[in-house]
């Protein structure tokens, strides 16, 4: 039998433009340590990656830039609009991140790494991935703020930004399920006030899981 992990293993998630890169560098700057399932993701796509030329071979060269990287934007476009093609990406991505994933969880191990551990992905619950995690935080922030601060990040029309919110589970609806809900519709120094109190409430989690009897 493996010995019990000596961190907590954290997911946080949310909705598009909900604020969760904010929130995550705030759980980072308290002493966490955050893995960025976007940057994996970039990661495993690159060049060379057994991913990158699969996901060329399904959706054809005009998804790439001009120096080999993937044209996130156009191939988002593709995939945003057709849930069948959203999932055939998936397919070939998911595996790759989950490896290397997987690499670093292993490394806090051998540390024996004693603290929070967040996996930071925008579709937790709809992968099913929320299951594998010790406790779950959503950020959240009312739909008409979320709408607002996607526009104003993308360069996209309304119509495509609510698309984009459409195609993922409505952030409410990830808020019932969590176990800590940041409200990330205000101003800074709440959404700081709040990261505080969970990162406490999840030390707690970890010294009574530490301390249980086994």
């Amino acid at each position: 039998m493996s010995a019990p992990r000596t961190f907590l293993l954290a997911g946080l998630t949310g909705g598009i433009a909900t604020g969760k890169s904010t929130v995550s560098a705030m759980f980072t700057h308290l002493g966490a340590r955050v893995t960025d399932a976007d940057q994996l993701a970039r990661d495993v796509v690159a060049p060379g990656q057994p991913a990158h030329g699969a996901i060329v071979a399904e959706f054809g060269p005009e998804v790439l830039q001009p120096d080999g990287y993937l044209d996130r934007k156009r191939l988002g476009a593709v995939v945003f609009a057709d849930a069948e093609k959203r999932k055939r990406l998936e397919a070939i991505t998911h595996p790759a991140i989950r490896t290397r994933w997987d690499r670093i969880l292993s490394v806090y191990d051998e540390e024996e790494f004693a603290g929070l551990v967040f996996w930071d992905a925008a579709l937790l619950y709809e992968t099913g991935g929320a299951r594998l995690m010790d406790k779950m935080v959503v950020v959240f922030a009312e739909p008409e703020v979320q709408l607002a601060r996607l526009l104003a990040r993308d360069t996209c029309t309304e119509a495509e930004a609510r698309a984009r919110i459409a195609s993922q589970m409505p952030v409410v609806d990830k808020a019932r399920q969590a176990d800590y809900v940041i409200d990330n519709s205000g101003p800074r120094g709440e959404t700081e006030r709040q990261v505080r109190e969970v990162y406490r409430a999840l030390l707690g989690d970890l010294a009574a899981r530490v301390g249980a009897p086994r």
